[in-house]
């Protein structure tokens, strides 16, 4: 039996699932071949939990963690209105091929619905081919405003955390 439904991560087993297929998705290389860390691994549930942008969404087969989607609300300044980022997409490898993906965005969109948002955006990296097929297959494309400028990319910039010896001494007394 296939169940899709908003996770509370208040709930130990939604919780804990949720780490668990996050982890998965770290390990896998399309997730950066790396488990997460201890510190993700004790902290994203709580972390999570406490951002009501968040929304998290698990599939279970048979009770079994077998899916599962983050999203979070962002803004869309053309339109004025929320979007949702689909943020992870995540199933687990003895559970694909069953449409999973499609169920867990068909409930990411519900969700998207409920909350008055303009549209869902999500990213996919350009070698997982697999992906773009089923996001296409469920209605999505790349991104472009004017297609002389061709489609958005999507960058990031890593932050340094700073250490308690790296700040100046007036922060420290903040």
């Amino acid at each position: 039996m296939i169940e899709i439904f908003e996770a509370d991560l208040s709930m130990p087993a939604h919780a804990e699932a949720m780490v668990q297929l996050m982890d998965e998705y770290a390990l896998d290389p399309m997730g950066g071949g790396k488990g997460l860390s201890d510190y993700v691994k004790a902290n994203l549930s709580a972390e999570l939990a406490k951002r009501k942008a968040a929304h998290v969404i698990l599939a279970l087969v048979d009770a079994e963690p077998a899916g599962l989607v983050v999203c979070l609300e962002g803004f869309s300044t053309f339109a004025c209105k929320p979007l949702l980022n689909i943020h992870d997409v995540i199933v687990a490898l003895p559970y694909r091929g069953r449409g999973l993906s499609k169920l867990l965005l068909q409930k990411a969109e519900e969700i998207a619905l409920d909350l008055g948002c303009c549209k869902l955006t999500l990213e996919v990296l350009e070698g997982n081919h697999v992906a773009q097929l089923a996001y296409k297959a469920c209605g999505f494309n790349g991104y472009e405003l004017n297609p002389q400028m061709g489609k958005a990319l999507f960058w990031e910039k890593k932050l340094a955390q700073m250490t308690d010896e790296k700040k100046s001494p007036e922060s420290r007394l903040i």
